[in-house]
């Protein structure tokens, strides 16, 4: 069912980092190709304004089949480069890196299309984090393995960065390493730098990237909350962007190439998706949502998921271990008053029901918890940054069990120990928001550089 704008969904959130962008450097206008660092290294197809174009939305799509048509539906850049004959991989020994969220609007998956086409050299798969299959939970990948359906090689790119990533590259014999993975708009969400990850260590091995785009399920109208801070980096943030970053994955992109990569930045080819707009939420695109995690189960739950993981930082469960992973929040021993301290802050778009929950995994697990649930009756209105740290300031107030994980984690998810210190020392939502305008400020001004679709 597609959602419309305005109503009640049933949920929501987007949350940010602390920080300074660092030096960052110019870029060409929106819709374009930047070249960064030489001259050649990186080109976007497909896109409005973008060089050259892949394919026609509509035509046939993978394999020869025509794809499924739908009025006023986004076509993915999978979609695209299918409908161009796959020219970009011409000659290319190609490796995929993606998970089940890698599929054609009719649900079959691009690795079993590619293998299928003799038009594709694909000699190896890349699975991520909860691996290529998405079997893992948070934290954890399958491994090595031979992909039963094609025979292919799968190699576990979790964990590994720099040289020993590129290693794996190079032992795999690929020529051009392919991405194409559903992302959720939360800068802690590490597909993302996964993509980072292989950049760099294409780069490093002599490989090209091809990230093949799909929506930013929660829409990108704008960036929102802190940027991180470098001595606070890791997989759960490498480089200063905002936590809810309202970029696409080949936003991203050109984004990590033209800034981040210095000297030595990837042969990047993006490829576009077309009717896309900053402000659709999934709902809007016609798209089947495959879940890119085992706690990511609907679009709902990448709308709350930006600001109620913050809670993984807390002695609070965020929800795992429920139907509702990130939808609702709680503990043993709160009750209504969170709740309603939560609604008093008038925070717009949004309501908190009191909730009452039993997880099966996880924090508290096999407890009854008291908590709240995230009712988003505007996503327009609604500002989930604020709601993010609302909740966070009115669990500190009103339970008097709450607490930060002892290792401090939630300084890595916020990208500083700024937004901690300030709750503890009793400040609002305006009063943190304020803290991390100005470095929100200027990820704003180069994220616009970088810009595919209006």
């Amino acid at each position: 069912m597609t959602l419309s704008r305005r109503g009640v969904l049933g949920l929501a959130g987007a949350v940010g980092s602390a920080g300074a962008m660092g030096a960052l450097g110019a870029a060409g206008p929106a819709g374009t190709a930047r070249t960064a660092g030489t001259a050649g290294t990186a080109e976007t197809i497909g896109t409005a304004g973008a060089k050259g174009t892949v394919g026609t939305p509509g035509t046939a799509g993978a394999a020869g089949a025509a794809a499924p048509r739908a009025a006023g539906r986004v076509r993915t850049g999978f979609e695209r480069l299918a409908a161009d004959g796959y020219a970009v991989l011409a000659g290319q020994r190609v490796g995929v890196v993606t998970n089940p969220t890698g599929i054609t609007p009719d649900a079959r998956h691009l690795v079993d299309v590619l293998h299928a086409d003799e038009r594709v050299d694909l000699v190896a798969v890349f699975g991520p984090e909860h691996g290529f299959r998405g079997t893992a939970q948070a934290g954890d990948s399958e491994g090595a393995s031979r992909d039963p359906a094609t025979g292919l090689p799968v190699y576990d790119t979790y964990g590994k960065s720099g040289q020993r990533l590129a290693d794996v590259f190079t032992a795999a014999g690929i020529d051009t390493v392919v991405f194409d993975i559903q992302d959720v708009g939360a800068r802690f969400y590490t597909y993302i730098w996964t993509l980072y990850d292989c950049m760099r260590a294409a780069a490093l091995a002599g490989k090209a990237v091809v990230v093949l785009d799909r929506p930013n399920p929660v829409g990108g109208r704008r960036a929102a909350g802190p940027v991180l801070e470098r001595p606070y980096a890791g997989f759960v943030g490498r480089e200063p962007i905002a936590l809810a970053h309202g970029m696409t994955a080949a936003e991203l992109a050109r984004l990590f190439n033209g800034e981040f990569l210095g000297a030595a930045p990837v042969r990047l080819t993006t490829v576009g998706m077309s009717g896309w707009r900053r402000g659709s939420f999934f709902g809007e695109t016609g798209l089947p949502w495959v879940p890119p995690s085992p706690n990511m189960p609907t679009p709902d739950t990448a709308l709350a998921y930006a600001g109620t993981c913050l809670f993984e930082g807390t002695n609070l469960s965020e929800g795992r271990g429920t139907t509702t992973p990130f939808e609702v929040l709680g503990a043993e021993g709160i009750d209504r008053r969170w709740a309603e301290a939560a609604n008093a802050l008038g925070l717009p778009g949004v309501w908190f029901r009191e909730a009452y929950f039993t997880p099966t995994f996880s924090k508290h697990m096999g407890k009854v918890c008291g908590g709240v649930r995230l009712i988003v009756h505007d996503r327009e209105a609604f500002d989930p940054v604020r709601a993010g740290i609302g909740l966070l300031v009115t669990a500190r107030r009103v339970w008097s069990g709450f607490g930060w994980r002892p290792d401090h984690w939630i300084d890595r998810l916020t990208g500083s120990d700024r937004v901690r210190k300030l709750i503890d020392a009793g400040a609002g939502v305006e009063e943190v928001a304020d803290d991390w305008a100005a470095g929100l400020a200027r990820f704003e001004a180069v994220r616009a550089r970088y810009l595919l679709y209006p």
